[in-house]
């Protein structure tokens, strides 16, 4: 790309431009991948708990408000137990690899996601629901109706969640190992773990450099948050 070729003509860096390229490859692959299956799990999840009404429905509701502050590490810990051979899932053999990151990361980004658009789905006015009954709608109907009308809290909601991931160090550390390959290449090194290693041994500019990509990758899902904000209120 001719953005990262520029980049690179400035910044003299320890490692091939690679080793840049492997690092933003595999945070972009574990984060997508995760955010994407836990908007499938969240969805569904949050119209469930914003349509009906159960027994214990205000403790599901605390308990996902929670788990948006859940510690990082502890969720890597967690995730490491069941991926050990030790753990329920041992015969995989996920210890130290991407797919072990992905869990990680969907396990942090679910609460944030499903507590959003839970909070989008409860705000669409019951009018909207009793019009779309009215009219003869089925219960899918009605849902499909919420989601068109709660479309930017959702897509915030996802944003969010990705912003999450993207940026979490103590959790994909731990069940991915930062490990990479002798040529530079990443294998479960991603930015924030990379950042980390070259700021402990005294790499500062490749590390800086790295940051500068995070940071840029964060304010535009920031960016992209407002926007949607904003669209969503001047409907």
């Amino acid at each position: 790309m001719a953005v990262e070729a520029l980049a690179f003509a400035f910044v003299e860096l320890p490692f091939e431009s690679h080793y840049i390229s492997s690092v933003v490859r595999v945070s972009l692959y574990v984060s997508l991948i995760a955010v994407t299956i836990s908007t499938l799990f969240s969805l569904p999840v949050a119209i469930l708990v914003g349509f009906k009404e159960f027994p214990g429905k205000g403790l599901v509701t605390a308990v996902i408000n929670t788990g948006m502050g859940f510690p990082s590490v502890v969720v890597g810990l967690v995730v490491l137990f069941l991926v050990s051979n030790q753990g329920p899932l041992g015969a995989l053999n996920l210890v130290f690899t991407p797919e072990a990151m992905i869990m990680s990361q969907f396990v942090l980004a679910t609460p944030v996601i499903t507590g959003v658009s839970l909070a989008a789905v409860t705000s669409v006015e019951q009018n909207v629901r009793d019009a779309a009954y009215v009219m003869g709608g089925t219960r899918l109907d009605v849902a499909l109706v919420v989601i068109k009308e709660a479309r930017f809290g959702i897509a915030t909601a996802v944003l969010a969640g990705f912003g999450r991931a993207i940026s979490e160090v103590g959790s994909v550390l731990i069940v991915g190992g930062n490990i990479a390959y002798a040529d530079g290449t990443s294998y479960t090194r991603n930015l924030t773990t990379a950042i980390q290693l070259e700021a402990r041994q005294g790499r500062f500019e490749t590390a800086m450099f790295l940051g500068a990509i995070l940071v840029t990758i964060v304010l535009l899902v920031n960016w992209l948050v407002g926007r949607l904000g904003g669209g969503g209120r001047t409907r």
